[in-house]
């Protein structure tokens, strides 16, 4: 069954919409985890701010990817702006980010798709590739990105530096924290948002990997609705678990591999 094929039999477009509070809850999802975060890591208790840090990192993600497809019911500056404040707090351009994920869908598992390299690699081996995946994403964005992205790119690098720079040279230690854990986020990309979802889908690489255990599904975020999001990525993740229902009930037949 092709692409069009499934679009035509599953009901999709009316998640498109977000209500007032779906919106406030796409775009303000990462602010308790951060500031709990922040708050833990203030007084020195780096430890128990580590599952909170993790959480914020999860929520920005799921914030920028929304993002990547305008889904976050905002206007074009707001959702620049998310972006824009998140590559600061997550230590990457988000811009480079997003121009690689939008070529991932255009070309998935395919040479093109830089972004998806680490698919066909070991679990292992894709951990190890994550520092590689972090240059390269930057790198081929300034290669094949428009003077758009290229510029937001080079502001979002600038921005990421002066923070730094002020937070290491005032010795600022809970940034300090927060900037070291964000890297080693950032540098476990290609494992867990790439691997985890996509390796062993070579042959049908539209297929991706997904989750259906209502707990899994809660404590990621919804972030692993992974096959739902392909098929259809203008849907909000909000609206994932609503989409992953309507595809089962209208194509059971679809092979679903679990990501975890």
């Amino acid at each position: 069954m092709t692409h069009q094929e499934i679009l035509k039999k599953v009901e999709w477009k009316d998640l498109k919409n977000l209500t007032l509070k779906e919106m406030l809850i796409e775009n303000n999802l990462t602010i308790p985890w951060f500031l709990i975060s922040i708050t833990l890591a203030y007084f020195g208790y780096y430890f128990l701010a580590l599952p909170f840090s993790a959480f914020f990192f999860l929520t920005g993600l799921r914030q920028v990817h929304n993002g990547f497809h305008n889904s976050l019911g905002t206007n074009k500056f707001l959702t620049w702006l998310s972006l824009y404040i998140n590559s600061i707090l997550m230590m990457v351009s988000i811009h480079a980010v997003k121009f690689n994920h939008i070529r991932h869908h255009k070309y998935c598992l395919s040479e093109e798709d830089y972004e998806g390299k680490s698919a066909g690699m070991s679990w292992y081996g894709a951990i190890l590739y994550g520092p590689v995946h972090m240059f390269l994403i930057h790198k081929i964005t300034m290669q094949l990105g428009n003077k758009n992205y290229r510029a937001n790119v080079l502001i979002e690098l600038l921005s990421i530096l002066v923070f730094a720079s002020v937070v290491f040279y005032f010795q600022i230690h809970f940034l300090m924290y927060h900037i070291i854990v964000m890297i080693i986020g950032e540098f476990l990309m290609a494992f867990f948002a790439v691997w985890t979802v996509h390796h062993d889908t070579h042959e049908s690489p539209e297929l991706a990997r997904t989750q259906r255990e209502p707990w899994k599904n809660k404590i990621t975020f919804s972030m692993f609705y992974h096959l739902e999001h392909h098929l259809f990525p203008a849907v909000p993740t909000i609206k994932l678990p609503e989409l992953a229902k309507r595809i089962d009930m209208a194509l059971p037949e679809i092979d679903k591999k679990n990501t975890f």
